[in-house]
């Protein structure tokens, strides 16, 4: 496994733009304040962010790449206003939060195991686990292991997939009218082949400009791109993300995704960890699988099940793929949705996606 460092100061010790993080957002009446935790086990730390009553009801949402816990400031403020007890931790490898150095140690066991730990540290009452990106394997794989600590999932953008997020597993799901095998092998997961086979050009090319690299990340979903070629299918043929500049594009950040204070704390968090930590999350695919089949029953999800599909996600849409049949066959009580948006769709329908799993949550009585 490869093995990496990270820049000083050191995760457990540095609070990544902890000032930013409680102080960019509305000052209207009524807004719950942001308040930045920190949980330390023997084994991880874990910074959060935390909104709400104590004694409410008990939300988790997780981030996946290249985010942290701030992503979910809309959401978190929202829920937390209707009593809810609202958590939004840094990931593994993110923000505030431990970057151990050894690949491995970001397999999603390990991953899952922080959330246990931090879900103990709140007082471990069963909980609504929302998850977007890498955090709805997380979510998921969170509810197939440890059934008695979810009253209900939400899953975001990345259906679940009861053998594991695994490129093994995503390929023979691809659309191959769209991507024929003889030019698009992975289809729209080439990306996720790069990071195996150029694992340090996939990380040095982002940090080349990491301001314009995440500026030109989080962009909003074009209707217009639905049922195209996925950029993300040509990193390989590009020769990676940027091509031969290696270096993205100067590029500004997109305001109405990420507010100007909040996307500062975003850039500082990689500045000072790098993406190898982020990018890491890519590299335990044989892991990964052997985790997932050790699940009860088959990975099989027991609580209620809310997926939200962005309808113009250039990679993950499940509507012009196959890739949520394996949701549903494993998911009991599934419901799903879609929304007009791309891939960054907790960014791009900030108040939709509160109304949509509210209702949900009223639906099933949650």
């Amino acid at each position: 496994m490869p093995t990496f460092s990270r820049p000083t100061p050191s995760s457990a010790g540095h609070v990544v733009g902890a000032a930013s993080l409680v102080s960019s957002g509305s000052d209207l009446p009524n807004v719950p304040r942001l308040n930045v935790r920190t949980f330390t086990s023997p084994r991880h730390t874990t910074r959060y962010l935390e909104a709400g009553p104590v004694d409410g009801p008990l939300m988790v949402f997780l981030h996946g790449w290249p985010q942290i816990g701030l992503m979910w400031r809309s959401q978190v403020e929202a829920f937390a206003s209707q009593g809810w007890r609202c958590v939004a931790p840094d990931m593994r490898g993110y923000g505030g939060s431990s970057a151990p150095t050894e690949s491995g140690a970001y397999a999603l066991s390990e991953i899952v195991e922080d959330m246990v730990e931090l879900h103990d540290h709140l007082g471990a009452r069963p909980a609504i686990w929302v998850g977007h990106d890498w955090g709805s394997p997380v979510a998921a794989a969170l509810a197939a292991h440890h059934r008695d600590r979810s009253r209900g999932v939400v899953l975001i953008s990345v259906p679940y997939f009861p053998k594991g997020f695994a490129l093994p597993n995503l390929l023979p799901l691809i659309d191959r009218q769209l991507y024929p095998i003889d030019r698009y092998p992975d289809g729209q997961w080439d990306y996720f082949r790069f990071y195996l086979t150029h694992f340090n050009q996939a990380v040095s090319d982002f940090e080349g400009d990491i301001p314009a690299a995440l500026a030109s990340t989080f962009r909003p979903g074009n209707p217009a791109s639905a049922g195209l070629v996925s950029p993300s299918a040509l990193i390989t043929q590009n020769g990676g993300r940027y091509g031969s500049a290696h270096r993205a594009p100067p590029t500004p950040s997109d305001p109405a995704l990420w507010p100007s204070a909040d996307f500062d704390a975003l850039v500082e968090a990689f500045q000072v960890s790098g993406l190898r930590p982020a990018n890491a999350w890519y590299l335990n695919d044989r892991v990964n699988m052997t985790y997932a089949n050790a699940a009860p029953d088959g990975g099989r999800i027991r609580p209620p099940v809310l997926f939200v599909n962005g309808e113009w996600d250039p990679i993950c849409d499940i509507n012009r793929s196959r890739l949520g049949e394996p949701m549903r066959d494993a998911c009991r009580d599934l419901f799903v949705t879609n929304l007009a948006a791309g891939h960054w769709l907790p960014l791009e329908r900030k108040t939709e996606l509160v109304h949509v799993i509210r209702s949900w949550l009223e639906l099933k009585g949650l």
